[in-house]
């Protein structure tokens, strides 16, 4: 049996990253690899409770009262991995022996297409430089 300290949700990283929220997405820009990701509601949402104090199930439980809609846990550990692979979080969980992360597809299957409207999904854009926003030629090359 898992004790508390393994069922902690990790920190959700705030340094170098500048962040707006728009209605039900949140913009977040990573001033070091100089990407912009758009998180969706349950992304932003299961991001926002990464505190480090509260478990897994806690997060569940608040993500079903702010969303209305049940949420399986195994949405929040998706979240979790994609927050995890685009540097959003300042630490990790361990992830329980044999547990394998799972992808939207197989959750799409697990919890059928109506539930894919809460699927967690972080879309991300690389910024430009100065110098590239600031090109007067359009592409392809100017003459």
């Amino acid at each position: 049996m898992e004790n508390r300290l393994e069922r902690l949700m990790p920190i959700a990283r705030k340094e170098g990253l500048l962040i707006q929220e728009i209605k039900d997405e949140v913009l977040v820009y990573d001033s070091e690899r100089k990407k912009t990701h758009c998180l969706n509601q349950t992304a932003a949402l299961t991001w926002k409770h990464c505190d480090g104090r509260a478990t897994l199930e806690e997060v569940r439980g608040l993500l079903e009262e702010e969303m209305r809609t049940p949420v399986d846990s195994d949405l929040i550990r998706l979240a979790l991995d994609q927050l995890d692979r685009h540097h959003l979080l300042a630490n990790r969980i361990a992830r329980s022996a044999g547990k394998k992360g799972l992808s939207r597809r197989v959750m799409i299957r697990r919890l059928g297409l109506a539930a894919a409207i809460t699927l967690p999904l972080i879309t991300s854009i690389i910024a430009p430089t100065a110098a590239q926003a600031g090109s007067p030629c359009p592409i392809p090359p100017c003459p």
